[in-house]
């Protein structure tokens, strides 16, 4: 909203928050699950809307990328949707009408 000007405005800091609470959340989840995350890489895009009530976001589109050693893709697909529905900043969000989740396993690195 800034024009390219210096600054964070309150969605980007809304979307690092997100995505940080959700990789903790998955790192958490993963980990219970006995498949401890090599690493995770997790970026929130907030889309705003214009409603009576003025500037609304009106969805949130997480997008992670794990590298996860011996985990099956249905399985890591679960997991990540159980961490986006515990995540602590995805509850407070409530009133947000959508929030995605793109989530991709990326093959664990030989020799881990």
């Amino acid at each position: 909203r800034f024009e390219n000007g210096p600054g964070t405005n309150p969605e980007e800091l809304i979307a690092a928050a997100h995505a940080g609470c959700f990789s903790m959340a998955l790192s958490a989840i993963l980990g219970n699950a006995n498949h401890v995350p090599t690493s995770i890489s997790t970026v929130a895009k907030v889309h705003l809307g214009a409603t009576a009530a003025g500037p609304t976001i009106t969805r949130i589109e997480l997008e992670t990328e794990a590298e996860v050693a011996g985990l099956a893709e249905d399985e890591f697909e679960r997991l990540a949707q159980s961490a986006k529905a515990g995540c602590l900043v995805s509850r407070a969000l409530g009133g947000v009408s959508q929030i995605t989740l793109k989530a991709t396993l990326v093959e664990a690195t030989k020799g881990q």
